[in-house]
């Protein structure tokens, strides 16, 4: 292992279309990959899966390896994401979280009020809470044989605060943002906490061999502006900071893409929040975007989900019209949200192939 702890013996990687795209540099065709690739829309996931619990599965570094992989075998993504859950995160910091078929992540006892915080560790030692991702990092990284980069992520602290108080998905949120209008110290407390164990997973990832790391924000659009600036942004910009400023000692970079669905307000924030990359869900328009970003930052994004249930021929209409919005530089193709169980493989590899084809003759043509 050389400094930094970085295990070195990795495989060349092959193909960094990825990675150039995120940092804004020429490439030959827009890089694509998809949220939620490793998942249940297909069929070899959903059997390596059976039977199986889930955070079992996320606590094995060979069958996290094995799903990453698998979307790999079937479509020419240009990137890997690792397969795990943003919830290991409250797991690290002493909470029960359980996956109930039907109905999704379940904290059977979800933080009430501020005193419970003292149910949490005070110091988390990520390396023995989180090891196991770390190994399904460094595994994968050998597996993948240098095909495409790999990529680590975590949920954001406002995120996870909304799951360990609701205690499981929600439409309102109502209790989580509660204790922000009415314990709004103790609020601040638990994204503290929360944004020290992210530093240091995110870290821990670097090391393993994650290539890019992805910081999904999901509930940012229950905020309004400003509780998104009191509650989110500051956390996202402390996060992104000193996670370059560790990297930086050990003379490493890897690019840092922020998630965060639904702020629409908070573009302009965002694209200025020390990130290389931020990703837009589907209610964006690409070149309000683009404009509003300044060309300060690369996007990521953006097609509707949905729009993978059209016909092949509609799909690959909608890409073109994506890519001319966004333009073929300093733009990663994806979607706007997580791909849906019931969607078709072979629709998503249309997606795929008609983002590479697309591009690879806009480029041509400059």
């Amino acid at each position: 292992r050389e400094k930094g702890g970085v295990p070195k013996d990795f495989p060349q990687l092959k193909n960094d279309t990825f990675l150039r795209a995120a940092r804004g540099e020429e490439t030959q065709h827009v890089p694509v990959w998809c949220m939620r690739q490793a998942g249940r829309y297909l069929p070899e996931f959903r059997e390596s899966r059976a039977g199986k619990d889930f955070f079992e599965t996320c606590r094995s570094p060979e069958a996290c390896c094995e799903l990453t992989l698998q979307p790999l075998r079937r479509f020419p993504f240009d990137a890997a994401i690792i397969f795990s859950d943003i919830l290991v995160v409250p797991q690290a910091m002493g909470m029960d979280v359980q996956m109930v078929p039907g109905k999704g992540p379940t904290f059977p006892e979800p933080l009430k009020e501020p005193e419970d915080l003292q149910r949490l560790r005070v110091k988390v030692d990520v390396d023995k809470e989180l090891g196991y991702v770390f190994r399904a990092i460094t595994l994968t990284r050998h597996k993948i044989e240098g095909k495409v980069p790999l990529i680590g992520f975590t949920g954001a602290p406002w995120t996870l605060m909304s799951y360990m108080i609701e205690g499981g998905g929600s439409n309102t949120h109502s209790k989580a943002k509660r204790w922000l209008y009415r314990h709004p110290e103790a609020s601040h407390i638990l994204l503290r906490m929360l944004t020290d164990v992210i530093v240091e997973y995110l870290l821990g990832q670097v090391a393993a061999g994650a290539q890019a790391l992805q910081v999904f924000e999901s509930h940012a659009g229950i905020l309004g502006p400003a509780e998104f600036k009191d509650f989110s942004l500051p956390y996202l910009r402390d996060i992104a900071r000193r996670v370059k400023d560790k990297l930086k000692e050990a003379g490493q970079d890897v690019p840092m893409i922020v998630f965060a669905k639904d702020a629409h307000y908070g573009l302009e924030d965002l694209s200025q929040s020390h990130y290389e990359v931020v990703g837009l869900d589907w209610t964006i328009d690409p070149r309000s975007a683009r404009e509003r970003t300044g060309g300060k930052v690369s996007l990521q994004g953006n097609m509707d989900p949905c729009a993978l249930y059209a016909p092949k021929e509609r799909i690959s209409d909608i890409v073109k019209k994506m890519l001319e919005g966004f333009g073929t530089r300093g733009y990663i193709a994806n979607l706007g949200h997580g791909l849906y169980p019931d969607m078709e493989p072979e629709n998503v590899g249309a997606f795929v192939e008609a983002v590479h084809q697309h591009s690879k003759l806009m480029i041509k043509q400059m």
